[in-house]
């Protein structure tokens, strides 16, 4: 990745951001339509996070007993709640989201990682929008020439209320 340029860059990130958002929104729509939401997940955690090349760090958003996730078990009890690795986790890719939009602040390149932070506003089917805080760092899988998920932050925004 040491010869993209930031264009290339733009557009890598922006492909694994679509592809992230669609995939949370399928979920949330094959559970409201009862189909096998269990394997879609854990299919989008397979497709979209590097897991073959180890450990993933993960911060989820609305998560506060068990603040940090490493494993895939961890991340499927948080997306949809299945597993209750922490009782917490009620599955918030359940919501469902209609609409995920990223507001991408800017991205930084360092040797064969891609780091991007800024906001995504997740829109539910009552047209309420949650705007997020997130951080997501990539690698390229260089078996499917595409950008992997390597770490990935999210949280609210801080409320001085």
């Amino acid at each position: 990745m040491l010869n993209v340029s930031s264009k290339e860059i733009i557009n890598k990130i922006a492909t694994i951001q679509q592809c992230w958002a669609d995939n949370v929104i399928n979920i949330g729509k094959a559970y409201l339509e009862k189909k096998d939401y269990v394997t879609i997940t854990k299919t989008f955690i397979d497709e979209l996070y590097f897991f073959k090349k180890g450990k993933i760090l993960f911060k989820p958003t609305k998560a506060s007993h068990k603040q940090f996730r490493k494993t895939k078990d961890e991340f499927i009890s948080y997306f949809i709640g299945y597993n209750k690795v922490s009782l917490e986790d009620k599955g918030f890719a359940l919501e469902p989201w209609k609409n995920i939009e990223y507001n991408n602040f800017d991205f930084a390149k360092f040797e064969n990682v891609l780091i991007s932070m800024g906001n995504y506003i997740f829109t539910d089917y009552k047209e309420n929008k949650t705007k997020v805080e997130y951080s997501f760092g990539y690698m390229l899988d260089q078996d499917e020439n595409k950008l992997k998920i390597i770490f990935h932050h999210s949280s609210l925004p801080f409320n001085n209320n």
